[in-house]
């Protein structure tokens, strides 16, 4: 017999010590899985699951009914979809890949986590071992810390969440073990594929599918489901948005998450969820990602960017949301709600279009504004809103750029708006609604004579006002400097020395007063202006203030103040309650009346000629014009029985131009207003009519 060499021996003896290691470390671990399942069972094992992440929508109406996507808002681009909506491929891949063990397990992978956890403890890196339900377990616990206003504690809680730890692993797995005692396989798949990222802010399968491939969930091939699949691994080495990555890029056919996902079709043919020949025609398919960016901001509102933008401002004031400021930032970063919004998208997209025509984005030596709003009379809705601007919520891009600005021209400041603009003759109409008020008649004359020596004005709250001979204001035409002229002649030729007549018969701060019941008020928060000045509009108003207060004398009187929201439906399904307008008695309806009487001779015979014969189809309107010193801004305010709307073109910043002495491509600047408003309300009269407006009592225009 042959002795056994040394060499021989000693390679024995290695393998029976390595065989004696290997039994060691199985009894080990069955040892210590054996404690561990019996530790975990006695931790807490209830998961509360809040709401998801999701997007929010904000949506106008179409004519025929049917919503129509203005822009999505989001932390988390997620959209929640049934099992039934996920493609049977993700569920096969997500199992075959994460967890072959899913359907049998109890909640853990009991062998792969003691592994995990031994290599942590060992290590200090955080290994694999989790099964889909942990995973799932993992998210719900980061997903709890965005529902936290406060930064600090939202960081403080996500690291918590994530930290690599036994602590961490261990409560995973006792809330994990919970879950699977109260809820489905099926429903904890669907709720694992909804809630975990796949790269970026990209969240969820649906919107993976919608993102990388412009398809959904349920439409999934095998192929593109298995690359969805393999980016949960590591999102940032998988997805595949980043066509110039030297290793996951177009170059490589994607190469890092062809390797992943392959591996997954693999494990997929080996459990066998997929046959054969599919397993060979998905490994031989090329991966082509279609990124679809989702329309999200303002910005991809386009022209109803600015609407867009005070939605989102009323939104995140409105109590609905939650009882104080950091609650409902916190409520809106979760998402999920859709809103519906009072856009009239007919109307809409004649502002823009008219706006385009008619006003440049910027003019040389001249910060041009223009500005549009329409608002729906008897209901405070804002139909319509657009200016001359792109929106942009960069400042950067602001500065540098002329022809963008953040800043709605239509609102008050602290709704983002400007501090609003001077109006000129178009606040006239509450002088002329006053002095109906106090008893007088359209027919009665003032002395209208131009003059430095208007002397004293009476002022029930300041006490009485003296002007000396600095107060003398003018009128646009030499002829217009009569000696008399009744209320209605100088409301409809808006003759600047009448109206300072009526405003010295009456009360200074019963002129203020009756503009404030028309809901009016300065857009930068300070009180009207109530001197003799501000008669002739010298008050800086936002157009959407203008636009209702015209609502509301054509609404006979009684003003709804303007709301942007008819309908917000919550992430349960259940609808939230909108904002809603108040509606006040601003005059009587005999006053509004004989002001509408007043302002319909304005468009048949006075300044609004202009506009109201280029308005088709014909119905009944009342109006008024304004312009201000040296035609720095001009203003044409209108409406019918059922649409207010007010145009303007402004100087937004610095000294401006003579609108009269300066040309647009489209024509001279100070008659904009004059095709824009005739634009705008012959879309209006189409699509709402009009009805006469009621008969004054004779006393008033006699």
């Amino acid at each position: 017999m042959t002795p056994e060499l040394p060499s021989r021996k000693k390679a024995r003896r290695r393998t029976r010590r390595r065989s004696i290691v290997l039994v060691s470390a199985a009894v080990i671990v069955a040892l210590l899985a054996t404690t561990l399942v019996a530790f975990v069972i006695s931790l807490p094992d209830d998961l509360a699951i809040g709401r998801l992440s999701q997007k929010s929508n904000v949506y106008a109406t179409r004519s025929d009914g049917t919503p129509q996507l203005l822009a999505s808002f989001y932390d988390q681009n997620r959209v929640e979809v049934a099992s039934d909506a996920i493609s049977p491929f993700v569920k096969d891949a997500a199992t075959s890949a994460e967890d072959p063990g899913f359907y049998d397990h109890g909640g853990v992978d009991i062998w792969g986590t003691v592994s995990g956890l031994v290599s942590t403890l060992v290590t200090g890196t955080a290994r694999g071992g989790s099964s889909i339900t942990q995973q799932y377990v993992k998210n719900v616990l980061v997903q709890k810390c965005e529902t936290l206003a406060d930064e600090a504690k939202r960081a403080s809680c996500y690291d918590t969440a994530t930290e690599t730890s036994p602590d961490r692993k261990l409560k995973e797995m006792s809330l994990a073990i919970g879950l699977e005692k109260k809820s489905s396989k099926a429903d904890i798949l669907r709720q694992y594929l909804n809630i975990t990222g796949f790269g970026g802010s990209v969240y969820g399968i649906e919107s993976a599918a919608n993102y990388y491939f412009n398809t959904t969930a349920a439409a999934l091939t095998l192929p593109q489901a298995a690359s969805l699949v393999a980016i949960v691994n590591n999102p940032v080495k998988f997805q595949l948005d980043k066509p110039e990555s030297a290793t996951n890029g177009a170059a490589t056919g994607y190469a890092d998450n062809k390797e992943r996902r392959d591996y997954i079709l693999g494990e997929m043919l080996k459990h066998k969820k997929i046959s054969t020949a599919d397993h060979d025609a998905a490994i031989a398919s090329p991966i082509t990602p279609t990124i679809t960016e989702p329309s999200t901001g303002c910005q991809s509102a386009a022209g109803s960017a600015y609407f867009c933008d005070l939605v989102l401002r009323t939104l995140r004031n409105d109590p609905a949301f939650g009882a104080d400021r950091a609650t409902r930032l916190a409520n809106f970063r979760l998402g999920g709600y859709n809103v519906y919004t009072t856009l009239d998208l007919d109307l809409q997209a004649a502002a823009e279009t008219t706006m385009t025509e008619n006003v440049p984005k910027s003019f040389e030596d001249w910060d041009v504004g223009g500005v549009i709003s329409s608002v729906g009379v008897g209901t405070g809705r804002v139909l319509a809103m657009t200016q001359n601007k792109d929106y942009t919520q960069d400042p950067a891009v602001a500065a540098a750029n002329p022809n963008a600005t953040g800043i709605n021209f239509n609102t008050d400041s602290d709704q983002g708006g400007s501090k609003g603009f001077q109006t000129g003759s178009t606040y006239k109409v509450f002088t002329l609604a006053e002095w109906l008020k106090e008893g007088n008649s359209l027919a009665d004359s003032v002395s209208s004579r131009q003059r430095s020596d208007w002397g004293v004005f009476q002022d029930s709250c300041n006490g009485p006002q003296e002007y000396g001979t600095s107060f003398d204001p003018n009128n646009d035409a030499s002829y217009e400097n009569g000696s008399y002229y009744s209320a209605l002649q100088s409301t409809i030729s808006s003759i600047n020395t009448g109206f300072i007549g009526m405003a010295k018969k009456l009360d200074l701060c019963g002129i203020r007063k009756t503009a404030e019941a028309f809901g009016v008020h300065r857009a930068d928060g300070d009180p009207l202006q109530q001197g003799a000045a501000s008669v002739l509009g010298t008050n800086e108003i936002a157009p959407l203030t203008m636009a209702a207060a015209y609502a509301g004398i054509a609404n006979q009187g009684t003003t709804c103040s303007p709301i942007l929201i008819d309908r917000i439906v919550g992430p349960d399904g259940a609808e939230i309650p909108a904002p809603t307008s108040t509606c006040t008695q601003s005059v009587s309806p005999d006053v509004a009346a004989a002001m509408a009487y007043a302002m319909h001779r304005v468009m048949t015979s006075g300044t609004g000629t202009a506009s109201n014969r280029a308005t088709d189809p014909e119905v009944p309107m009342i109006g008024k014009t304004g312009t201000t010193d040296e035609n720095k801004d001009t203003w044409m305010a209108g409406a019918s029985t059922k649409v207010a709307t007010v145009v303007g073109v402004v100087t937004v910043s610095g000294a401006g131009q003579d609108q009269r002495d300066t040309y647009f491509d489209n024509g001279q600047a100070a008659t904009a207003r004059h095709r824009m408003w005739p634009d705008m309300m012959s879309v209006a009269n189409e699509k709402f009519g009009g009805d006469e407006f009621p008969e004054p009592p004779r006393s008033m225009t006699r």
